[in-house]
């Protein structure tokens, strides 16, 4: 009997081991040389998405744009937002309530002299913007401010 708990043993150690932590889910990270973001990138594109600029409010293409569909990273293609999250928080960006779980990621951003959530996509980690807190209380409370030049726009689909 003891021979059979010390065969068995093992197998339950190396089973218990396999811990939610442990079961993350992998995300190919896209990584390329300034050289090569700038071969794909245009320079405006460039300076948000990898050197965390900022283009001027109320002048990117998707600020009072409000069509059907999945907004998508520019410099991978990772889908971001959904249309129907997108709301006009008369700042000047497209905004949106809630994000694509699993596709953003977030950093401190201390240049402003305060502190800020910077939003940048997990896949290339390109810039977006930024989230704040005084988003729509009736949904999420937050507001995802995000670059129009960091973005594609993909139809929904009519089947």
């Amino acid at each position: 009997m003891l021979k059979k708990i010390f065969t068995i043993l093992p197998f339950i150690l190396l089973l218990s081991c396999q811990s939610n932590a442990q079961k993350t889910n992998s995300v190919t990270k896209i990584q390329k040389t300034a050289t090569e973001w700038k071969n794909v990138l245009s320079p405006t594109e460039y300076y948000v998405l990898r050197e965390s600029g900022t283009e001027r409010a109320f002048t990117g293409k998707y600020n009072k744009f409000y069509k059907d569909g999945t907004y998508h990273c520019k410099g991978c293609n990772t889908p971001l937002f959904k249309s129907k999250h997108k709301f006009d928080s008369r700042t000047g960006w497209p905004s949106f309530d809630t994000a694509i779980k699993g596709n953003i990621g977030y950093d401190s951003d201390k240049n402003l002299g305060y502190t800020r959530t910077e939003i940048h996509c997990k896949v290339c980690n390109g810039h977006l913007g930024h989230v704040f807190n005084d988003g729509p209380k009736k949904t999420t409370g937050k507001r995802y401010c995000v670059n129009s030049v960091s973005l594609n726009f993909y139809p929904k689909k009519n089947n």
